[in-house]
Order: C-alpha cells, then sequence, then structure tokens
C-alpha cells in the first residue's frame, strides 16, 4: 500500500476491527526519531507487548561509531541474528506485538548504507544479504508500519537530548544520507501499511494531542 501522512485527514483509520486480532505494530525511522519512546506509550495505550530496539545491547556498536569500516559487518549481523530472534518469539506471541524498528531497515536502511559506500566488503554483503532475504521470505510482515521522519537538524537536537556518548559524533551528512534511503524503503515498501509522521511538524512524545491524533489513525 502507499505510504500515507499525518497530521490527520491525509490517511483514513484502519479496519475497524484491527484492535480484534493479535497484530503487529512496526515504528520505523531515523536515529534519534523517537521510535522507543512511541513504542512504549502504544504498547501502553493498546495493552500490546513492545519489542525494543537492541541497540544498547550490542556489543560492537560504541567500536562501530568509532571505527564504521572496521565494524560495520559485525554490528549489522548482530542486529540481522537480534530481528530474527524478535520475529521468531513474536510469530510464537499470543498478544499483539509493537516492535521498535524492523528487520526491513536494518537491512535495507543500514546495512546497504554502509555497503553502498564500501563500509561492508561485497562479500559479506552477499552473505548479510542472503540470510536476509531467506528470511523475510518466510516472515510475516507487520500489518502497519508507522515511520517517523524529521529533518536532520531535528535529529540532531533530538540525539544531542537524549545524550548517549557514542552517538554525539554522528555526522549530519550520514543522517540525511539515511533519511534519503528511508524515504526510498517506505516509499517503496508494498507488503504493509505506511503511515508516514512529519515529526518536525507533531510531538508525539509530550502533546498528547498528537499522540491522541495516531492512536485515532491506529483503530
Amino acid at each position: 500500500m502507499p505510504a500515507a501522512c499525518l497530521p490527520v485527514g491525509r490517511a483514513g483509520r484502519l479496519n475497524t476491527c484491527f484492535l480484534l486480532m493479535k497484530k503487529i505494530i512496526a515504528i520505523s525511522g531515523n536515529i534519534g526519531i523517537g521510535k522507543s519512546t512511541l513504542t512504549k506509550k502504544l504498547a501502553e495505550s493498546f495493552n500490546f507487548k513492545p519489542y525494543l530496539e537492541p541497540a544498547v545491547q550490542n556489543p560492537y556498536i560504541k567500536d562501530f561509531y568509532r571505527d564504521m569500516k572496521r565494524f560495520a559487518f559485525n554490528s549489522q549481523m548482530f542486529f540481522l541474528s537480534r530481528r530474527m530472534i524478535d520475529h521468531q518469539q513474536m510469530s510464537l506471541e499470543k498478544k499483539s506485538i509493537i516492535l521498535d524498528r524492523t528487520i526491513y531497515e536494518n537491512a535495507e536502511v543500514f546495512a546497504r548504507y554502509l555497503f553502498e559506500r564500501k563500509f561492508i566488503s561485497k562479500r559479506d554483503w552477499d552473505v548479510y544479504h542472503h540470510i536476509y532475504k531467506t528470511f523475510i521470505r518466510v516472515l510475516p510482515p507487520p500489518d502497519v508500519i508507522v515511520y517517523l521522519k524529521a529533518s536532520v537538524p531535528n535529529l540532531t537536537q533530538r540525539i544531542k537530548n537524549r545524550g548517549r556518548e557514542y552517538e554525539q559524533n554522528i555526522s549530519e551528512k550520514y543522517l540525511h544520507d539515511l533519511n534519503i534511503l528511508y524515504d526510498e524503503w517506505a516509499g517503496n515498501f508494498s507488503q504493509s501499511q505506511v503511515l508516514a509522521v512529519n515529526c518536525d511538524e507533531l510531538d508525539l512524545k509530550n502533546r498528547e494531542a498528537d499522540f491522541e491524533k495516531l492512536i485515532v489513525l491506529l483503530k
């Protein structure tokens, strides 16, 4: 399905029986956009089980930001393996799920960026991509992907505010390039409905009225 954009009025409500059966809602978007915060808020509102992004547990992440070329493949293989584990567990869950970042964007945005800029070799990319493609053939996609978007200055300020030391040297160019890949991926993704949310205009964390607009669209 094509992407839809908030604010309210640009995309109609989802099917009214959406919350009556087991569902998977995925929250996607660039670094610092607020995926984890929204995942937790939606999980509480809908009484869904949250699956949070495993960034802080990644044993390569600090090294990766210091030396992308040396640790790119290691870091991306860790994320891929964790996403595989998450999706396997989700398939066994009886409860509906809110997922913080998908396996698709791990591969089609972050890993692809690193391969295209030669931080990941062609040989390593072929191994990675074969594993990824094999897995998603049997993976049921999310029912809805909420794609959070923001400008680079907004992302930079959010990253600064949350204060993770290893993120403070992330370049604006890196965020810009990821934004381009995110738009391309979300615009072409056809396995789930995609709701695009402009976080330069909405504050889902601090303005309850903005959060309620999203709730309306997801019911």
